[in-house]
């Protein structure tokens, strides 16, 4: 990011208490434009007239949840920026719900009830630790991957290292 530019947050939550809640905090570590909507299709207007640099969403809001909401953030066509870090903030902390967040495209997980510390930390690691993204046939998002492991050796293994290409796969210049 550019010096002095003013970091803008989107928060979409449908109960009012705890969007004023995460409003508070986003503001209290600096960010300085803070939009808060409680209506999702709303979200999807702001997001497509203002340069947003982080969005927190809720999982389960009326008409449209937030991974029906990511998945058209991540895929849509008409998205101005597919590649915005998305941090889920629910109370809805269940395996099968944190699968779903994460394969339809969400950056970080966070479970309520939240603290400050819990939601700064996430904050820094879309910061810090931005993931690469990744586009195959049934996904778009942030690598879902969290592990580095240089020992494995399976059909899910990553040809990103010239020594890990088979000769059929060379490309010749």
């Amino acid at each position: 990011m550019q010096p002095n530019k003013k970091l803008s947050v989107l928060i979409v939550e449908d109960n009012i208490h705890m969007l004023r809640i995460l409003g508070t905090m986003v503001r209290g570590f600096g960010f300085d434009e803070v939009f808060l909507v409680q209506d999702p299709a709303e979200a999807l207007e702001i997001i497509k007239a203002n340069v947003i640099d982080l969005m927190f969403i809720d999982y389960r809001m009326p008409v449209l949840d937030g991974i029906e909401f990511t998945q058209l953030v991540r895929n849509s066509d008409d998205s101005p920026n597919p590649y915005v870090p998305i941090i889920m903030v629910t109370a809805h902390s269940e395996p099968s719900k944190v699968r779903a967040a994460r394969d339809a495209g969400v950056t970080e997980f966070c479970c309520k009830p939240i603290n400050a510390k819990t939601l700064y930390s996430r904050i820094i690691s879309v910061v810090n630790k931005p993931r690469d993204f990744i586009r195959s046939s049934t996904y778009f998002g942030p690598d879902r991957r969290r592990r580095d492991d240089p020992t494995y050796r399976g059909p899910e293994r990553r040809k990103d290292r010239m020594e890990d290409i088979e000769d059929d796969d060379a490309v010749s210049f």
